[in-house]
Formats: C-alpha cells, sequence, structure tokens
C-alpha cells in the first residue's frame, strides 16, 4: 500500500496539519495491517472491504472499479441465466486483473450451472447468499478450486456452515440495504465475533465510516462488507435520479417493510420510503387473500412477492422511476453525501480508520505513563 493512500483525508477531511497526522501513522498503519491481514490474504486484495452485492448495481464497472481501487468487488447474480452470466464475468475481467467474486442466490433455479460458470471463468471466491445453501453446492464450489463464503443470521448457523464447508463467514445486520434478517450489525458482531475464529468472518450492515471498520476489525473481524456507500459512486450505472435519491437522504428514510400475515413469512426488505413503499403493502395484501382463497400455494405467493421486489428495483436503477421503483438502501445512506469515485470512498474509509488509531497513538505517547521513565532496577 503507498504511503499516500489515506494520506490526504487525514489532512484535509480532518483538518490535520501534516506534522500532526504523520505523529502515529506509520504506527496506525501497522496497526491496521494486522487487524485485516486475515482478511486481506483471504481476498487476495490491499483492503479487506467487500462491495455488497446490489443487483442491478453490482454489475462489472463497479465491480472492477472497486477491485482496481484495492477493495474486493462482487458481481450480483441475481435473477441472472447462466448464459448471462458468463458474458457478465468476462466483461469483468476484461476490466480488472485483480481478485473478485460472484454472489449466487441459493434459491436460483440453475444454481449449479452458475456454480460452473463462475469455476470455469476461475472466479476464486462465490458468495452464496438468500439462506442456507446444500451442501452439495458448497462441495461443487470447493472441488473446483474456489473459496466459498455464506451468510449467517446467528452463531448456531455460522456454525452449522462450517462444518458444511465454509471457507468463510459474513454477517449482515438488519442495517443494511435489500432483503435484511431481525437483528442489529452491532448484536451480531457481539454474538458471533468472540466466539467465531475458525473461519474469517467480513461484517456488514449499516457502515458507512472507517471508524466502524476499526472498531468490528478489533472485536475479531477479518473484514467488512459495505454496498450503499458505492450506490453512488462515478463507476456505478446507477440511474441519476437514483443516485440524487440516495444523496437526498437521511438514515431514518431508508425503512423496513412489513410482514402482514405470518402465514406467509416474507423476508423484509429495507428500502428508501416512496409510492413504492405502499404499492408493496397493497399487492401484499393482494397476494395474501388469493393465498388465503387457495388461488396460490405458500412458496407460489412467495414468488410473486419476490417478483415485485426485482421488478421494481430494476425500474428504479436502471430506468431512473423512483416513484414506482424500489430504492433498496441500507441505514448508512445518510453518510452518502455526494458523488465520488470508487478509489475517493476507499481512500475515504481508509483514511478514517487510520485517523482513528493515529490518534489514538499520539494520546497514547503523550500520556504520563509513557513519558514516566522506566525503572532500570
Amino acid at each position: 500500500m503507498s504511503d499516500g493512500f489515506g494520506a490526504a483525508f487525514l489532512e484535509e477531511g480532518e483538518g490535520a496539519t501534516a506534522g500532526a497526522f504523520s505523529d502515529g501513522l506509520d504506527a496506525a498503519r501497522a496497526e491496521i495491517d494486522r487487524l485485516w491481514s486475515r482478511g486481506r490474504e483471504f481476498l487476495g486484495c490491499r483492503l479487506a472491504i467487500m462491495g455488497g452485492a446490489m443487483t442491478w448495481v453490482s454489475e462489472r464497472n463497479l465491480v472492477a472499479a472497486i477491485s482496481n481501487a484495492g477493495g474486493f468487488g462482487v458481481i450480483a447474480a441475481g435473477s441472472m441465466a447462466p448464459l448471462s452470466l458468463d458474458a457478465e464475468i468476462a466483461a469483468t475481467k476484461a476490466l480488472t486483473r485483480r481478485p473478485f467474486g460472484v454472489n449466487l442466490i441459493t434459491m436460483h433455479p440453475h444454481l449449479f450451472e452458475l456454480i460452473d460458470v463462475s469455476l470455469n471463468h476461475r472466479v476464486g471466491h462465490v458468495v452464496l447468499a438468500g439462506g442456507v445453501p446444500p451442501r452439495a453446492a458448497l462441495a461443487r464450489v470447493k472441488e473446483g478450486g474456489a473459496k466459498v463464503l455464506c451468510f449467517a443470521p446467528s452463531l448456531g448457523i455460522a456454525r452449522k456452515l462450517i462444518r458444511l464447508g465454509a471457507d468463510a463467514i459474513v454477517i449482515e445486520g438488519n442495517e443494511a440495504g435489500g432483503h435484511i434478517g431481525p437483528v442489529t450489525t452491532a448484536v451480531l458482531a457481539q454474538e458471533i465475533l468472540p466466539h467465531l475464529d475458525a473461519v474469517p468472518v467480513f461484517v456488514a450492515g449499516g457502515i458507512g465510516r472507517g471508524e466502524a471498520i476499526v472498531s468490528y476489525l478489533e472485536m475479531g473481524a477479518a473484514g467488512v462488507q459495505l454496498g450503499t456507500r458505492f450506490v453512488c459512486a462515478h463507476e456505478s450505472i446507477a440511474h441519476p435520479r437514483f443516485k440524487q435519491a440516495f444523496i437526498r437522504a437521511s438514515a431514518r428514510d431508508a425503512v423496513s417493510s412489513v410482514q402482514l400475515d405470518p402465514r406467509l413469512p416474507v423476508i423484509p426488505v429495507r428500502a428508501l420510503a416512496n409510492p413504492a413503499t405502499q404499492r408493496f403493502r397493497e399487492m401484499q395484501r393482494e397476494v395474501i387473500e388469493r393465498f388465503a382463497q387457495g388461488e396460490l400455494s405458500q412458496k407460489e405467493a412467495q414468488l410473486e412477492i419476490e417478483r415485485f421486489w426485482a421488478g421494481a428495483l430494476r425500474r428504479a436503477v436502471i430506468d431512473g422511476d423512483i416513484e414506482r421503483g424500489s430504492l433498496m438502501a441500507g441505514q448508512s445512506v445518510g453518510f452518502v453525501s455526494r458523488e465520488q469515485s470508487t478509489g475517493e470512498i476507499l481512500e475515504e474509509l481508509f483514511g478514517q480508520a487510520l485517523a482513528v488509531l493515529a490518534a489514538r497513538e499520539r494520546r497514547a505517547r503523550a500520556s504520563p505513563l509513557a513519558a514516566a521513565p522506566r525503572d532500570r532496577a
């Protein structure tokens, strides 16, 4: 990592002079390198910061930009057909020589074909999301020479996934955007990080600044995953109106959808409140009524709801329809204040992380205990 990486932010973003931030900066660099060394080694990149897989957003341009800037980009395969994923991976490889991963949804009807497509391209990391994956899927990834990452909503499930063969775990709190679980990132981190060191663990959900990255690394995380912060990157293909909605939003605007009927368990989705939020409630009521009348099975009803989100997300991200489209966003949207290059976002995050560590080092050096002469007896 170059000496200048993060230095500009320390000077300008924090208002420190060159002399002030340089004192303790070397120690801060050494400390953060130590904290996320396991994550960097696992991912094969300079910064143990993964890009969250956001459907329609995490495609070749943004993924390559994250990897080229030192992070670890991840393609969101979503509902892609195998041929589409094949083309997307090839296009990403044309834009970067650095490692990147592919995120696959375990419920996809062509999951094993998508795994084979990824392996044929020698993708080194496959993320299996959307539920506990079948053992055969993990085996297929590992037999093909790639590392497999899985999402775990609890310590028990994390341990089960490791027994199944997961090489790393991602824990994501409900501050995240898109489909979410019921537990916050802070609580998940406390539940899992002190008790799980068999494999690297990456923390996600609501992370928007470097200080938070340091806090999770110090709790035992190998690295972090961020999605919302990258939506407004210059390299993101998201529609300008979609980006402006993020820039205008505050954390409290990113709200979770409500489950209306326990007979139809629907995974909540966090998105910016807009008319589509109300339309989802109405649509959910319609599906529940059809389910109650026997027109739809439980699985068919859930698929109807998932189709709503898939179509609504595309309308917002690609077409720029921010009224009828879904504005999936995490609560860290409050930290998105302008459009920036991916490199600038990563440098800002790294600079913030360095600043908190360097300040701590300066305080330690200035303390009376540090200055007192040692007893030579």
